[in-house]
């Protein structure tokens, strides 16, 4: 399983780097939809929604939604920073909710298990994500910006995953995914630290005004989010009885299952470049 999941994480990654290579931002921003698509029809059936026609309608919505905010903040022309830094901040705002959640569950169930509410989590999850990405790879050097983001999400889950089997004992969410501890957590936000760290020394002089406590709570906040990311779809799945979201990716399950943590980390990855001045 592991050497599936290795090469399945490979050819995504080699994927994302040609794709960040050679299309420009409006096929960037295509590209990104149609994931966000494949996503949204996935999400839907969490949600409640199993006739193809009402995935398919769900999945047209998601993209209406990233649409939306593609114009709302002025992406088609140049990214407007105030407008795109209230929807990161909303967005942010409703991981936070969805943390609560989290470690409410199973009785926080109550608030959000009817199908009405789940669709609107699947927007809120995917849509905000979509935009973030899109307004990254907008940036000079924004290509390079998005990976760096991904190589903290896939830095924490790693940490997390080794530390996790060589030392896990006591549960991170036992109600939601039993298989993550606590000693996984903070080997991946160590993991994350010693990568924000390598980051810094790295900085072009463009950069240079970042401090290393700016690179620091940018690469750790983004981790952390990437756990709730991951924690919140895994407590919807566990609501409906799956234990994938879909089986689009060998090794990894749908693509909702690799889609999750990066859909936490990427608005307040965005949202906190904004606020350390980049």
């Amino acid at each position: 399983m592991l050497r599936q999941r290795v090469i399945t994480a490979l050819i995504m990654a080699g994927s994302l780097l040609a794709a960040l290579a050679f299309l420009p931002v409006i096929w960037l921003a295509a590209l990104l939809a149609v994931l966000i698509a494949l996503g949204a029809w996935e999400w839907a059936l969490l949600a409640g929604w199993k006739h193809p026609v009402a995935r398919s309608l769900y999945s047209l919505l998601a993209v209406a939604a990233c649409a939306g905010l593609y114009v709302y903040s002025g992406l088609q022309v140049e990214p407007r920073r105030e407008l795109v830094q209230p929807v990161l901040g909303v967005a942010c705002l409703w991981w936070a909710f969805a943390l609560l959640w989290v470690k409410g569950y199973p009785g926080s169930a109550v608030l959000w298990r009817n199908q009405v509410m789940r669709s609107l989590m699947g927007l809120l999850i995917l849509a905000p994500a979509w935009l973030a990405a899109v307004y990254l790879v907008s940036l000079p050097k924004g290509g390079a910006l998005l990976v760096v983001m991904v190589m903290v999400v896939a830095s924490a889950d790693i940490g997390a995953y080794f530390s996790g089997r060589a030392l896990g004992k006591h549960k991170l969410a036992l109600a939601v995914s039993p298989g993550k501890t606590w000693e996984g957590f903070w080997g991946g936000i160590a993991c994350c630290a010693l990568l924000a760290l390598a980051l810094w020394y790295m900085l072009p002089d463009a950069a240079s005004h970042m401090s290393l406590l700016a690179v620091m709570g940018i690469a750790l906040s983004t981790a952390l989010a990437s756990v709730v990311g991951d924690l919140t779809v895994s407590m919807v799945k566990r609501e409906s009885g799956v234990k994938d979201s879909g089986t689009l990716l060998p090794g990894h399950g749908g693509l909702l299952d690799r889609l999750d943590s990066l859909c936490g980390a990427a608005p307040v990855f965005a949202l906190g470049l904004l606020l350390a001045g980049n």
